[in-house]
């Protein structure tokens, strides 16, 4: 199955805290169907201090998001849009905006 959204694609958050915000997608975690979006998803984690040149303290960092709530947005139109796929000619399989039709 195609997940549809891959790394450094343009997204638009769909729910929670980020609502609306335009980010960039940094990871996809294909087992999960999950994503690590671009300052979206914050959660805080403590950290011991092992030695001196790393400390320990509260750190803040991106938590994965379910890709069911992203929406890939198309480049060409700049909506945010449902993926399609299509078949080439010489066989390759692309990614295709479902609003304008444009490959992605």
């Amino acid at each position: 199955m195609s997940l549809g959204i891959k790394k450094d694609d343009q997204v638009l958050v769909l729910s929670g805290k980020n609502k609306g915000d335009r980010r960039r997608v940094l990871h996809v975690i294909p087992s999960t169907k999950k994503a690590i979006v671009e300052n979206v998803n914050f959660v805080v984690q403590h950290k011991k201090s092992r030695d001196p040149r790393n400390p320990g303290g509260r750190m803040e960092r991106e938590s994965p998001i379910s890709l069911c709530k992203l929406m890939l947005i198309c480049g060409k139109c700049g909506s945010p849009t449902r993926v399609g796929t299509k078949k080439l000619p010489d066989g390759a399989k692309v990614r295709i905006c479902k609003k304008c039709k444009a490959e992605i």
